[in-house]
């Protein structure tokens, strides 16, 4: 009798980073972590490529340290349809045939929209564990959402779930200093709270770098970062609103993060929800934190081949 523990290597491509890890399963342990640049701007081919390589290095040092890598699980900012096949191309050009095949030298890999596949790792091993609806949103390059119910993603009927920032809303006025419709995407995301700090009276290279001005006391950036907060929580309470929730989970790098976004995106879902019976609803970090694209990722493939 085989006791292995199911290996799994999980890879997680967002738009501004990669990261990947070997994470091995019932317990959903992460063995060893990488991480490099996505850096889009090459093109779809040259991103590839680099996850070809990323993933040939792990499972090689993987198999240095005894773990055999049973499945690949690799999570894409991109949606995923029922059958495991990208269906978008708004970041990444990939047909998934040429994604699995070239894996498929490493093991046998299964595709998953990230967001899915961070929010089936807050179920299984994070702030979801004990909640069985809860709303997962990551907010960090892009904006996505995916509603857990009983340990699964909902998939809807086309698998095109999760793109709750990308329609067009109103014109919304200052800072925007624009009568153009805006996407949740261009006020509340990382890419955004740069461009909307730099056409105010910043040179930011990051939204980190945005949040620490306004949390040194910089007006233009802490109207920046709290107009963000605020669409993003009126989003949030519009997903309480229509799903009915145990709670909300938030995600991605800049929704782990503290301070003005944070405080004023909570306020501004308190606020906006429209009923009393969920005015409190729990809105909590992610526990699996950062590693929860590539746990998920690695936890789909496993879910999928064990």
């Amino acid at each position: 009798m085989n006791t292995a523990p199911f290996t799994a290597l999980g890879i997680d491509v967002g738009g501004t980073k990669i990261a990947a890890g070997i994470v091995t399963f019932p317990e959903g342990h992460v063995h060893l972590r990488r991480q490099i640049p996505t850096q889009l701007a090459r093109g779809g081919d040259a991103v590839l490529e680099d996850v070809f390589q990323l993933a040939t290095e792990l499972a090689t040092e993987a198999g240095a340290r005894k773990f055999q890598v049973n499945a690949i699980g690799l999570g894409v900012c991109e949606l995923v349809n029922t059958a495991g096949d990208m269906v978008s191309a708004s970041s990444l050009s990939w047909q998934s045939a040429d994604v699995r095949e070239g894996l498929a030298t490493i093991a046998p890999t299964v595709l998953e929209a990230d967001v899915r596949a961070a929010a089936l790792a807050e179920a299984l091993f994070g702030a979801g564990k004990s909640r069985r609806i809860f709303v997962y949103v990551t907010v960090g390059t892009g904006i996505s959402s995916c509603l857990m119910i009983e340990g699964r993603p909902f998939v809807g009927a086309r698998g095109a779930t999760g793109t709750v920032a990308s329609s067009l809303l109103p014109h919304l006025g200052q800072p925007w200093d624009s009568d153009a419709a805006a996407t949740l995407e261009q006020i509340a995301s990382g890419p955004a709270l740069v461009a909307r700090f730099n056409q105010l009276q910043g040179q930011p290279n990051s939204a980190q770098e945005v949040l620490a001005a306004a949390l040194a006391g910089n007006a233009g950036a802490l109207s920046v970062v709290c107009s963000a907060g605020k669409a993003l929580g009126a989003t949030i309470a519009w997903l309480v609103n229509v799903l009915d929730p145990e709670s909300v989970i938030i995600g991605g790098g800049l929704g782990l993060s503290e301070g003005a976004y944070w405080d004023s995106m909570t306020a501004s879902a308190r606020k906006t929800i429209w009923s009393d019976l969920h005015r409190q609803i729990p809105i909590v970090r992610a526990a699996t934190g950062t590693d929860a694209g590539l746990i998920g990722a690695a936890a789909a493939a496993w879910k999928k081949f064990s």
